[in-house]
């Protein structure tokens, strides 16, 4: 089935470029283009996109907001952050606010599409280039809450386990291989994890992962 994208950009050039590349992919289809955060919501609530490419730096109502407009609104539209910067400021709070990965905006066409698979696919999408600062963020030593405190014990200790190493960045196969499961019994417990948390991707898992307390910046399992 296509990938129903709306693009989210202040710039027509930028906006028109975006579609260009997507609207050439079969598994593709661009649904609307939007110049300011408030119409990108109204849009993402009219026409029910699978994805949005969401700028941050936008007149009006910025991609912050309209990121989490739109997450709370729905639980099946994701939300890809564009950014120009790798020093962008928005970005972690972009990320606890809903989206499901953030990617450079002079990055390749490839990883713009990979990205989008992987984001529709639930997979999530970092910029590697931006990620070191995202994991410094975390390590500065964010509140934990007691909400957050409650929700990790609600997870059996093999769940837990695959928490962690999702976290870590490693993928359903390298999880498997590590734990001497097989793939299909990880992707029952990366679910299970999810549906527990109320979590909608790999990546909302990541920041749970860190602000949960149960891993360290360097990756590593606090207990």
């Amino acid at each position: 089935m296509s990938i129903r994208v709306l693009v989210a950009d202040d710039q027509a050039i930028v906006r028109a470029g975006f579609a260009a590349i997507l609207t050439a992919e079969t598994d593709m289809t661009v649904v609307g283009e939007a110049a300011e955060g408030d119409a990108a919501v109204a849009m993402a609530a009219e026409l029910a996109p699978d994805l949005v490419l969401m700028d941050i730096r936008m007149p009006g109502m910025d991609g912050l907001t309209a990121t989490r407009l739109i997450t709370r609104h729905s639980s099946r539209t994701r939300v890809l952050v564009l950014t120009t910067f790798d020093l962008d400021a928005y970005v972690y709070e972009a990320l606890r606010a809903g989206a499901s990965g953030y990617l450079l905006k002079d990055a390749e066409p490839e990883a713009l599409l990979a990205a989008i698979r992987g984001v529709a696919a639930g997979d999530g999408a970092l910029a590697p280039a931006v990620t070191g600062r995202l994991i410094a963020a975390f390590a500065q030593g964010a509140p934990v809450s007691p909400e957050t405190t409650g929700a990790l014990s609600s997870l059996t200790r093999r769940e837990r386990e695959i928490l962690t190493l999702v976290a870590t960045g490693l993928s359903n196969a390298e999880i498997g291989e590590r734990l001497g499961l097989a793939l299909g019994t990880v992707k029952v417990h990366v679910s299970a994890v999810l549906n527990k948390l109320g979590l909608r991707d790999r990546v909302q898992a990541t920041i749970f992962a860190y602000e949960s307390g149960l891993i360290r910046p360097s990756g590593m399992p606090t207990a």
